[in-house]
Formats: C-alpha cells, structure tokens, sequence
C-alpha cells in the first residue's frame, strides 16, 4: 500500500492575516466577525490564531493599530519638512496616496467601516481615532506656530485657523477616496488646496 504524501502547511504570514482580518472587522465589525469566519479567511485553525494574536480581540487591535498608525506617521514626517509648503504638501498628498493604496495591501478605510460602532474590551475605536487626530491636529498646529515664530509665513497667519484649514481638506480628501473618487482626482484637489493656501500665507494683508 501507498502512502498518501502530504503537502507543506503553508507558511505563515503575519502581515496577510493581520490584512485580511482587517478586511473582515472593517466589513462586519468586531461583534459581527466570528472566530470561525475569521480562522476560515487566515487558513488558521483556532489555536493557531490564538497563539499567534492571543485573541480575537488582540488580533482586532493589532489590525486597527497596523492600519491607522500609518496616518500619525504621514503627520509626524510632515512636520518634520524644512518649510510649512512641503509641510502642508506631505499632509495632504501623502494621505491621499494611503487613502488609495491598492486593495491587495490595504483593507480600507477604517473611519467609515462597521469598526466604528463597535469595540472590544482592549479598545475603543472610536477613542482611538479621536487620539489619533488630536495627536495629529496638535503636531500640525505645533508646526505652524514654529513657522510664525521663525518669519516663514506671515505674522498675521492664524495657527488654530490655518490648521483647522488644512484638517478640513484631509477629512474632505477622506470623505471622497470612500465614494471611490480616482487618485489623480484627490491628487489635483490636494495640489491646488496647498498652492491656495501657500499664497495666502506668504502675501502681506492689506
């Protein structure tokens, strides 16, 4: 009698998982996504995925932290630019390159998604995302009051407005990569609302 051979267990891959999981958590939800659908999308069993993430939830949480860190990053690189044109520039197409990564690096956007009303007991998302833009909006207002301070923009430049500004065009660009508006589109939008902004920070009032 012949033995069956058997095929290799494919490797895992961390990154995949977290991206699919997502995938699922930002369709359904948290409460919405069952172990079972979850297992059945990673091609893990369940012990596997508990002792890759510990828990539904910890993998929930890795899956929000993966995905939403990445914009506290685009700010954080932002204001680290020599002059407030880059600064403003890097916010906002920066962005919109991460809003329309292609689908098979990126789940989504998870300010819209089911996530949103839901949570678990390790995170609030909606708690999260609020850190996160308050974070993100006082690292920007930061930055311009340096500006101001170093004579880059003009010394009747508003900072709490100026920032206010440019998180309204963010939060717009956002709204509109969720109705699938075409990359170069958001792209054009962010382009001419920096080069508005720059000339008005840069002409004297009269």
């Amino acid at each position: 009698m012949t033995e069956r051979s058997r095929g290799r267990p494919r490797a895992f891959d961390r990154d995949r998982a977290v991206l699919e999981a997502a995938r699922l958590f930002w369709r359904r939800g948290y409460s919405g996504t069952s172990t079972r659908a979850l297992t059945a999308a990673l091609g893990l069993s369940t012990s596997s995925l508990y002792a890759a993430f510990g828990s539904k939830a910890g993998l929930f949480e890795e899956a929000v932290r993966t995905y939403a860190e990445r914009y506290r990053e685009i700010y954080q690189q932002a204001v680290a630019a020599k002059d407030m044109q880059t600064v403003i520039e890097r916010v906002l197409t920066d962005s919109v390159h991460e809003f329309t990564r292609p689908s098979d690096t990126h789940p989504g956007c998870l300010i819209s998604s089911a996530v949103m009303t839901d949570s678990t007991s390790t995170l609030d998302t909606r708690a999260y995302i609020a850190e996160l833009h308050s974070s993100n909006e006082q690292a920007l207002h930061a930055r311009i009051e340096r500006a101001i301070q170093d004579r880059e923009v003009t010394a009747e430049t508003d900072a709490a407005a100026l920032t206010g500004l440019i998180q309204a065009v963010w939060h717009g660009l956002s709204v509109r990569s969720n109705a699938e508006t075409a990359r170069d589109d958001l792209l054009a939008t962010a382009q001419l609302a920096q080069q508005l902004i720059c000339q008005q920070l840069t002409s004297p009032t009269t």
